[in-house]
């Protein structure tokens, strides 16, 4: 298994994957291959959305999400405008050319809504400004049924965040008891709770989460 994107090498992290009864077995060690896919292998992240738009629909269609198409065709326009940054970054990891996680990430913009989209906090305004650079954003880690539990995720998100040049990263998260090993996760990597989010108008809530680079 490969991931490809970003700029840092990830070390062999072969294992032994436990896929779930009726699903087939990922096999092989997860290794990364080295550059920027803008630069080295001549990807625009908008056009990806095709490769790994299946691993959304089937990681997204389980609780806490219960996504329908709906809720895809609202992704997809998410993800265009998402796209669109300076600086954003999408990895993808993969088996066989078979795409089974994926992550993305973007700077926060100067008039950015992220921090205004809390609903239990208003934190200082030198804590929400930002410039463009101060604070990236990434989309949660997903990975398909069969190759959980055997560090894609954490693969995926060091290999997301591994050169920024950035004070801190966040992300939203559901509170869910179906998102416990999520959060745990994430709290695992350093994140902290900061409030709970409404990201966009009939969003579900979400826990917001930061953790400090610098």
């Amino acid at each position: 298994m490969c991931l490809y994107g970003d700029t840092q090498a990830l070390p062999d992290l072969s294992r032994s994957f436990r896929p779930l009864a009726g699903t087939r077995a990922p096999s092989g060690p997860l290794q990364a291959t080295r550059g920027n896919p803008h630069q080295a292998i001549g990807w625009d992240s908008a056009a990806q959305l095709d490769r790994f738009l299946t691993a959304y629909e089937e990681v997204y269609a389980d609780a806490p999400y219960n996504e329908g198409p709906s809720d895809v065709a609202e992704f997809i326009d998410h993800y265009a405008v998402h796209a669109r940054p300076v600086g954003m970054r999408l990895v993808l990891a993969a088996e066989n050319q078979e795409v089974v996680g994926f992550t993305y990430g973007y700077y926060l913009a100067p008039d950015t809504r992220w921090w205004r989209n809390l609903q239990d906090v208003t934190l200082p305004d030198d804590y929400t400004r930002e410039d463009g650079r101060r604070t990236f954003v990434v989309i949660e880690p997903a990975v398909r049924k069969a190759w959980r539990r055997g560090g894609v995720a954490a693969a995926l998100h060091a290999q997301l965040i591994g050169d920024l040049d950035a004070g801190r990263v966040t992300l939203t998260v559901r509170p869910e008891a179906e998102a416990e090993a999520a959060r745990s996760a994430y709290k695992a990597w350093g994140y902290r709770k900061v409030g709970v989010s409404r990201p966009w108008v009939g969003a579900p809530l979400y826990d917001c989460m930061v953790r400090d680079l610098s």
